[in-house]
C-alpha cells in the first residue's frame, strides 16, 4: 500500500527567504539543500555515474559486504527510512537484502520523491512505502507506522552527512535518533580524508556534470525568484581546504554585474563569490566522534581495501 505525507510549509516561500537572507550575508552562501530541486537531483544523480566521482562506485562495493551482514542481524520484517532519498537507487540493494516491511523516504524535492516512490512501489508491491516530505535540518516527525516497529533502521547513504557544517551534522544526527526512537540503528556513510587530487577531480569532474550541478542552483532562481542570472557569465569553483579539512565549492561572477532575484538587486565584481556547497571528509575516528556527540554509538564499522570511505553502523 502506498500512502502520502508532506509538510503544509510552502518550500518556495522557504527558498526565497533563505535565498536573499544568505545573498545578504558577508561572505554570500545558499544552502546546499536547495540544490535539489527536480532537475538537481537528476543532475546528483547523473554525477554518482561519472569516472572522477569515486565516492558511488566505492560505496556500492562496501555495501556488496555490509548488506548482507545486516541481512544476518537484524532479519526480515524491520521499518527502514531513508534522509535525503533522492532516486532511492541504493535503497533498492538494501530493501532486497533486508525484506523490510515499512520504507519511509524522506526528501526536500516533493515531485522528484514522489516519483521514486511510485517507481519503487512497482518493483517491491508488497512493501509499505509512505514518503516524507521534510528538510533534514529542521523538526519534522516520522509516522506512527515506523515509530511503532520494533527494528528500525535509518538510511543515510552517499556521504551527505559531509555536506554539513559539524554543528549542523549534530543537529541532523540528533534529530534523526530524537525522530527515529531509542534503540534504533544508524547505517551512515562518511567520505574519508585522502589525495587532494582525488578529491578536487571528484567535485570538478572532466565531464562537467559537476558544473551543471552548481549552476543549475541559478536556473532555478531565474524560474522560481524571477531572477535573472546570466549563466554564462558565472562558473563552477572548487577547491580542497586542507586547514578545514572540506570541499569548498562556489558559484563565481566572471564579471562586474547586477542581478535581480525576488525585486532586490546584488551586485557582483569578477572574483565575487557564492559559497554553495561544503564536503566534510572524515577519519574514521572523528567520524566516530561526532556521532558519539550526538547520542549515537559506532558498533561496526565497513571501508575499502583503499580506506577512502567508510560506512558505519551506529546504535541509539
Amino acid at each position: 500500500m502506498l500512502k502520502k505525507k508532506q509538510l503544509a510549509d510552502s518550500a518556495s516561500d522557504d527558498f526565497a527567504a533563505d535565498v536573499l537572507a544568505s545573498l545578504r550575508a558577508d561572505p554570500p552562501s545558499i544552502s546546499s539543500k536547495w540544490l535539489y530541486d527536480t532537475q538537481g537531483s537528476a543532475l546528483f544523480e547523473q554525477i554518482t555515474r561519472v569516472e572522477d566521482y569515486y565516492l558511488t562506485r566505492t560505496e556500492a562495493a562496501i555495501f556488496d559486504e555490509a548488506f548482507p551482514a545486516l541481512a544476518d542481524m537484524f532479519g526480515p520484517g524491520m521499518a527502514i527510512t531513508e534522509f535525503g532519498s533522492g532516486a532511492s537507487i541504493k535503497t533498492r540493494r538494501l530493501l532486497t537484502a533486508l525484506e523490510p516491511q515499512l520504507y519511509v523516504p524522506i526528501d526536500v524535492a516533493e515531485e522528484f520523491l514522489q516519483d521514486a516512490a511510485e517507481e519503487l512501489h512497482a518493483l517491491f508491491p508488497k512493501l509499505e512505502i509512505i514518503p516524507l516530505v521534510a528538510d533534514l535540518t529542521a523538526p519534522y516527525e516520522l509516522p506512527e507506522a515506523f515509530t511503532r516497529k520494533n527494528r528500525r533502521l535509518g538510511f543515510f547513504p552517499g556521504s551527505t552527512i559531509g555536506n554539513f557544517p559539524e554543528e549542523v551534522a549534530v543537529q541532523f544526527l540528533r534529530g534523526a535518533r530524537a525522530a527515529m526512537g531509542d534503540k534504533a540503528h544508524l547505517l551512515i556513510s562518511a567520505d574519508l580524508v585522502k589525495d587532494k587530487d582525488v578529491l578536487e577531480r571528484a567535485y570538478d569532474d572532466s565531464e562537467g556534470v559537476t558544473r551543471q550541478f552548481t549552476l543549475n542552483l541559478l536556473t532555478r532562481m531565474n524560474r522560481e525568484l524571477s531572477a535573472d542570472f546570466d549563466i554564462s557569465q558565472f562558473r563552477h569553483v572548487s577547491r580542497f581546504n586542507t586547514e578545514k579539512s572540506r570541499i569548498e565549492i562556489f558559484v563565481e561572477s566572471l564579471a562586474a554585474q547586477t542581478v535581480s532575484i525576488a525585486g532586490e538587486a546584488f551586485t557582483f565584481e569578477k572574483g565575487d563569490r557564492i559559497q554553495t556547497e561544503y564536503s566534510y571528509k572524515y577519519t574514521q575516528e572523528s567520524f566516530a566522534q561526532l556521532l558519539s556527540q550526538s547520542g549515537w554509538e559506532v558498533e561496526q564499522v565497513w571501508t575499502d581495501p583503499n580506506d577512502w570511505f567508510g560506512v558505519f553502523l551506529a546504535s541509539a
